[in-house]
């Protein structure tokens, strides 16, 4: 297993990118990834994974999740409902235990990649409440009365869109990372590795126009990656005309398939009526 993340073929990883990943790993500290959404923040872990060969386990965090559920979770519902029954399975608390995220990285036989998804979703104690685990790679059980320790230290890999701060004691234990929105070339590379082939003057005027989308002041949410992905499937599907493209005003129009790239009816009136504006202004 390699320990250097150089990127994947399926996956344009840019230099900084590269170096906070592996700084995270030299330190073995959890990489905190933020950027927009879109940008592939929850794809890094899985490119990570599959460029060092190691196991990918997901814990993917809601507004209801509890830091503990990372760890394991005790049903005592269910002994309840068995001691009722005289199910024999009630003697050993153990088919009680249901192991968290955690439990099964820290007994992988394999270094494994983590991945904590999105994790300011969660009430703002929860980063607090996994400092002890994610720094001394252990935790203790209390039903059972065991500690699980880390076989090896997974590789950490946490996101978040921003959307409550982080706690300061939870941000000095990370390596992080922005992961800025690609450049125009950057997203040229990214856009090869999932279309290749793909004709250049459809690339290059789709560009031009979803540029010019993302710069319009007032946007609730700019257009990202992922959408633009979309976009230009749906422009190939189609056969669009690329004159439809070019609009000598291209920041006044609404682009063709917009639905791709716009995703609350408040900009698609923005754009309509900047569209509106243009045609009175010609007339």
């Amino acid at each position: 297993m390699t320990t250097r993340f150089e990127g994947t073929d399926n996956y344009v990883a840019t230099e900084d990118l590269r170096v906070a990943v592996n700084a995270a790993i030299t330190l073995e500290r959890p990489l905190l990834i933020k950027g927009e959404p879109g940008t592939g923040k929850t794809v890094l872990a899985k490119e990570v994974a599959d460029a060092l060969g190691a196991p990918l386990l997901e814990w993917h965090v809601k507004s209801t999740t509890k830091a503990q559920q990372g760890l394991y979770e005790y049903d005592a519902v269910s002994r309840l409902r068995d001691s009722q029954l005289g199910d024999e399975r009630v003697k050993d608390i153990k088919n009680y235990i249901r192991r968290g995220k955690l439990w099964e990285a820290f007994e992988s036989d394999i270094r494994p990649i983590l991945l904590i998804d999105e994790i300011d979703k969660a009430d703002i104690e929860f980063p607090n409440d996994l400092l002890q685990e994610l720094d001394r790679m252990e935790f203790f059980v209390y039903e059972t009365g065991e500690t699980i320790t880390a076989k090896q230290r997974p590789i950490v890999i946490i996101t978040s869109n921003n959307e409550k701060e982080l706690p300061d004691a939870f941000l000095r234990r990370c390596f992080f990372h922005y992961i800025k929105f690609p450049d125009a070339d950057t997203m040229r590379d990214i856009i090869d590795v999932h279309y290749p082939g793909i004709k250049e003057r459809l690339v290059s005027d789709a560009l031009h126009r979803f540029y010019d989308m993302r710069d319009v002041p007032g946007l609730k949410k700019k257009p990202s990656t992922s959408e633009l992905l979309d976009w230009l499937k749906l422009l190939m599907n189609e056969d669009i005309d690329l004159s439809t493209l070019r609009e000598t005003d291209n920041k006044k129009l609404i682009p063709p398939l917009h639905g791709a790239l716009l995703k609350n009816e408040q900009d698609v009136h923005l754009f309509e009526r900047l569209a509106f504006l243009a045609r009175r202004e010609n007339s």
